[in-house]
């Protein structure tokens, strides 16, 4: 996730004369809240991977991202109640937009408009991955939107029923995979450590040339790495997403992510989450022990943060419904909402500001010079700028810039941008 795009937010009951994206007043309230929470919670997740090399992301011993015991709360924090977690709640709404947006499939008109927005979408996330940051979602969330087309028809319960199987299965398969790096050689092991876990000082060393250098050099290494994933992205995440949107779009249909299901169920989720979040946090203690041993952390210490982590999302959703239907925290709903609102343009900036930081030739060049509690405290900055600047922004316009570039193409025709000034 790294972490995305936004989504229509109203339902659709019966088609209208005119298809047109909905108003600022037809919006569900919940949907946007939610998808404010996920946009910003993706960021925490993607910054080590704008920061420095992706290994040194993702082994928390690495320099230079390597954790100590003053800030081993910047590797805790975001892989306990961050990683997985919220890319998986915008997965969820992304399925439910994909009706919004299309219907039933029998409504051509709707149809259309639905597969050029993820035609538009595929060709954003190529640009964006080729050519701003490698760790692009929207090329994932594009080709599992195009095989969500043929189920958003489906009733809740067949929905519900074929992501879940789907999502066991595969955290089934990772299991298994997982079980293999114990059976493959002990020289097969350490050449997987050196590529993905601990690569030589000089490989390091030549990334963060790369990386921080003219602009041209971290252009190439971008595009090189985003080259070099997509293969996994396409195998690995789009069949998961595939999962968690047909979830999504069931619980939707069923009324809970618009808040209409019975208390209880949310509360249920709460509970649930919980404990779910409870055993991620043991896990990543189990972790820290072991020293973050690589086969360690590629068998036991990989599978329950991904396995689990649907229902920590499951929880985050909840807790936000309840808040948003009772009013409680309305501060904190009141806030997100605008950046749910601004969900496309909120992810784009992320990656612009992110890499104008750490990119050469982009900006301040800190690639692979800043620790992990540092990298954090940036993240809280660019939160406080996307809470500030998203409302500003929709007090005069009706939505994102992004969000307006993607509608035209994708509805085809001109759309105003600007709000009515009373007379």
């Amino acid at each position: 996730m790294s972490d995305v795009a936004p989504a229509e937010t109203a339902p659709v009951e019966s088609a209208p004369a005119e298809i047109a994206p909905v108003e600022a007043e037809q919006r569900i309230k919940t949907l946007d809240v939610l998808r404010g929470l996920a946009i910003l919670g993706i960021l925490a997740v993607n910054a080590p991977f704008f920061a420095a090399p992706w290994q040194t992301a993702v082994n928390p011993t690495l320099e230079p991202l390597a954790i100590n015991a003053t800030n081993a709360w910047s590797w805790f924090v975001p892989h306990v109640f961050f990683e997985v977690k919220f890319i998986t709640l915008f997965s969820l709404l992304f399925g439910a937009s994909l009706f919004l947006v299309g219907g039933e499939r029998s409504d051509l008109e709707r149809g259309k408009v639905l597969r050029r927005r993820l035609f538009w979408m595929l060709i954003f996330g190529i640009i964006h991955g080729a050519a701003i940051w490698f760790g692009d979602i929207l090329t994932v969330y594009a080709v599992s939107g195009f095989f969500m087309l043929f189920a958003r028809s489906w009733r809740p319960r067949t929905l519900l029923i074929t992501g879940g199987v789907l999502y066991v299965l595969l955290c089934a398969l990772a299991a298994l995979s997982a079980g293999a790096v114990t059976l493959i050689s002990a020289a097969s092991v350490e050449e997987l450590r050196g590529e993905i876990w601990a690569p030589a000082v000089e490989t390091v060393g030549s990334s963060i040339a790369a990386f921080g250098g003219s602009f041209s050099d971290s252009l190439k290494a971008n595009c090189e790495t985003w080259q070099a994933f997509m293969p996994f992205e396409i195998l690995n995440t789009v069949p998961r997403t595939i999962a968690s949107m047909m979830i999504g779009l069931g619980l939707f249909k069923t009324g809970f992510l618009s808040g209409k299901a019975p208390m209880a169920a949310y509360w249920a989720c709460i509970a649930i989450g919980a404990a779910a979040l409870g055993i991620v946090a043991y896990q990543a203690t189990l972790n820290s022990a072991a020293g973050f041993e690589f086969v360690h952390m590629q068998t036991r210490g990989s599978l329950v943060n991904p396995a689990l982590s649907i229902f920590v999302s499951l929880l985050y959703a909840s807790a936000l419904i309840l808040c948003v239907k009772s009013g409680a925290l309305a501060f904190l709903t009141k806030a997100l909402a605008p950046v749910g609102q601004m969900a496309f343009t909120n992810y784009i900036a992320q990656s612009l500001i992110m890499t104008a930081i750490f990119y050469g030739g982009r900006g301040l060049g800190l690639f692979g010079q800043v620790e992990r509690d540092t990298l954090m405290a940036i993240v809280a900055g660019v939160w406080a700028l996307q809470l500030v600047w998203s409302p500003l922004w929709l007090a005069r316009f009706k939505m994102g810039p992004l969000e307006w570039v993607w509608r035209r193409l994708s509805y085809g025709k001109p759309l105003a941008i600007r709000k009515a000034v009373a007379a």
